[in-house]
């Protein structure tokens, strides 16, 4: 039986004004099952549901955080799992969704990464997570209007899936996203960004997990680095700013002792010059086992300084969720057997 999310919207296999209905159903009002969509006919709901089932999830599990973000692990269909983030702000809510169960690129400070790489989502696994999220939270699935690829997985690796999930939250009759709205990160995967500057419909924000300026450093701490070298990283950033004029976002993860000094400052500074860029210091969000230490608070500030003094634009950012597990870096901490809060089989409360 086949997850009718994985369709593109203009796939499902009905006349266009019931496509419209079931689309109405499925993306505006929430509705997780066929019989719930009250105004196609029984013959078509029962034909459906022979055909399709809508819930990529046997399981969903929600730990939530003191400063209201809400992490969510789901159990998939063929028992395994993977985790999507909830994120409300006074101003937007944002939901940071996986595209794989584990992640290939082993980055040492990541929790995702210990967990090794279990296999690529579906498009419909993916845009199921916002829906679930949607429903959890009590919410239409449109109120959730910003997103992040950022979750599990390196998304450049499933690069086919990823793209034909991010033209079903954009197209107008499912999530109808603004592609303004939506950040795609990669730790580097070069053909994967010159790839992604080609796609003139999509238009996505892209953010590179840098993590450190020398060869040496990020091949320590990346041990799949070695693929792709820093100047091809750069070398695709700056192909892609050129064909779409976009600025990129660099994350960079703040380990102690290790990428922190000034002169690795300079350095950055150095990589991003003729860049229209913008660097995130992440301080390192702790877990049992990493083997690192997030920087000192003075040692951000100076890394700050220096970036700041070389014209770059710069800011810390505070992730949120650390209690839950569900900050940057922390994915795959907590288990189901840590795991507390709503629990239910299905898509949420409002799907």
């Amino acid at each position: 039986m086949q997850l009718l999310l994985d369709l593109h919207p203009d796939a499902y296999p009905l006349e266009s004004w019931r496509r419209t209905q079931l689309l109405e159903w499925v993306y505006v009002q929430g509705v997780g099952t066929f019989d719930g969509m009250s105004n196609l006919p029984a013959e078509l709901r029962a034909e459906l549901t022979e055909q399709y089932h809508l819930n990529p999830f046997r399981e969903i599990e929600t730990l939530r955080s003191a400063d209201g973000s809400v992490k969510y692990l789901f159990t998939l269909q063929d028992g395994r799992q993977m985790e999507a983030v909830y994120m409300p702000y006074l101003d937007r809510k944002t939901v940071c969704v996986s595209t794989m169960v584990g992640c290939p690129a082993r980055c040492s400070f990541c929790a995702t990464g210990a967990m090794g790489f279990g296999r690529n989502l579906t498009p419909g696994e993916i845009v199921g997570q916002v829906l679930a999220v949607a429903g959890g939270e009590g919410l239409a699935p449109r109120e959730l209007r910003n997103l992040v690829f950022m979750g599990m997985g390196e998304a450049m690796l499933n690069y086919d899936h990823t793209m034909a999930a991010a033209r079903i939250l954009l197209h107008p009759q499912a999530l109808g996203m603004s592609k303004r709205r939506i950040t795609l990160s990669t730790v580097g995967i070069a053909r994967g960004i010159t790839r992604l500057a080609a796609e003139d419909d999509l238009g996505l924000k892209l953010a590179i997990s840098l993590h450190a300026p020398d060869e040496e450093t990020r091949q320590r701490i990346i041990p799949t680095g070695a693929a792709n070298s820093i100047a091809e990283i750069m070398a695709a950033a700056r192909e892609y700013q050129g064909v779409t004029g976009r600025r990129i976002t660099f994350e960079y993860t703040m380990l102690r002792g290790v990428n922190d000094a000034v002169w690795q400052a300079e350095l950055l500074a150095d990589l991003l010059r003729g860049l229209v860029s913008h660097v995130n210091l992440i301080p390192m969000n702790p877990w049992d086992g990493s083997g690192f230490q997030s920087t000192s608070e003075a040692d951000i500030q100076s890394f700050y300084d220096t970036l700041e003094a070389r014209g770059v634009d710069v800011s810390v950012r505070r992730s949120r969720g650390k209690d839950a597990g569900a900050a940057c870096g922390q994915l795959a901490l907590k288990r189901p057997g840590a795991v507390s809060g709503n629990s239910a089989d299905g898509m949420g409360a409002a799907l």
